[in-house]
């Protein structure tokens, strides 16, 4: 029975953001709160704002995808009563106006957030996405602002609390999010895949661990994760909105992830049950993509006869003159 384990931790590293690129990031972001800052404060002093990283930056579950293309989520908190305020499509249009300029490229403005495009040089793009939130002391859930349509209840605070309390102390659930959001990312060139945070869900809820053998604890975990699936096609916020993450999926995508999520276990049970511990790291890397390091190849018959013959050639002394 081949043991991949190592693999996986190379992967995991594999699959990490450089560090300079993230100071990068980090930096943009905090430059960004201040031209945001600055613009609420000379254009709309009534409207104070302040500021609270989310997603999977905040979760540590943020991965390099296939295109190097990463994000940052960083919410915008409105302290003011929603129902004495602009509407969130105003809101959303006046952090466009704050953020146009500020980078070479246009600032998009999306159903639930404001999306802001950076390119430095030789680091890969990556964009911030600004969700805006009212919110007061008095209110029991922030309303997400959504462009054209009412207010939403969403806490993404609430969320980052529950995964807190999911995850473990050797940190295998994390790399297990992070293994299948590389798979999804690398998969996504054939087809729509699931997005991270239903994977999140999934992953948490169905997390079956295995001490220092994270190849077994992906594959009873996807088991787990399929049957459910299986069982009843959905995936529930477990804070607030709690709504269905897989709600509005059509059948399409249905049969798509789940064809991709079945090979992917059947691969795995191979790679699991493979002698070689070279074929089975195969058998991983077809799923989830060239970060994925193989194991070593193993020396064959005739290279091993090779080798014996150099080193019996070869005295392992000084022989004088």
């Amino acid at each position: 029975m081949a043991n991949t384990n190592s693999q996986f931790q190379k992967f995991n590293e594999n699959l990490k953001i450089p560090s300079s690129k993230i100071s990068k990031m980090n930096d943009a972001r905090e430059s960004a709160r201040s031209t945001i800052k600055e613009w609420f404060k000379k254009h709309k002093p009534d409207y104070p704002i302040s500021f609270w990283i989310q997603g999977s930056h905040k979760n540590h579950l943020n991965i390099r995808t296939e295109n190097d293309d990463c994000d940052q989520d960083d919410g915008i908190y409105i302290d003011r009563d929603p129902d004495n305020s602009v509407d969130g499509t105003t809101l959303q249009a006046w952090i466009v106006e704050a953020l146009t300029g500020s980078t070479a490229a246009d600032v998009e403005h999306r159903s639930r957030c404001v999306r802001n495009f950076y390119s430095p040089y030789n680091l890969g793009s990556f964009h911030i996405d600004y969700p805006s939130y009212y919110k007061t002391d008095e209110m029991p859930n922030p309303k997400l602002t959504v462009k054209n349509k009412k207010n939403e209840e969403s806490d993404p605070k609430e969320f980052t609390n529950w995964l807190e309390n999911e995850t473990d102390d050797r940190g295998q659930l994390r790399r297990i999010i992070r293994f299948l959001k590389g798979w999804c990312s690398f998969k996504s060139s054939e087809h729509d895949m699931l997005n991270g945070l239903t994977l999140t869900v999934l992953v948490c809820k169905h997390y079956e661990p295995v001490d220092d053998r994270d190849d077994e604890a992906v594959y009873l975990t996807l088991e787990k994760i399929q049957a459910e699936l299986n069982d009843s096609w959905e995936c529930l916020m477990p804070s607030v909105p709690y709504d269905d993450l897989l709600e509005g999926r059509n059948e399409i995508f249905k049969f798509n992830f789940m064809n991709s999520l079945s090979d992917l276990i059947d691969d795995g049970k191979k790679a699991l049950d493979e002698a070689s511990q070279y074929e089975a790291s195969k058998l991983w890397q077809k799923h989830m993509g060239s970060r994925y390091p193989l194991a070593p190849k193993p020396l064959q018959t005739g290279n091993r006869n090779a080798l014996g013959a150099l080193v019996r050639n070869n005295k392992p002394y000084f022989n004088g003159f």
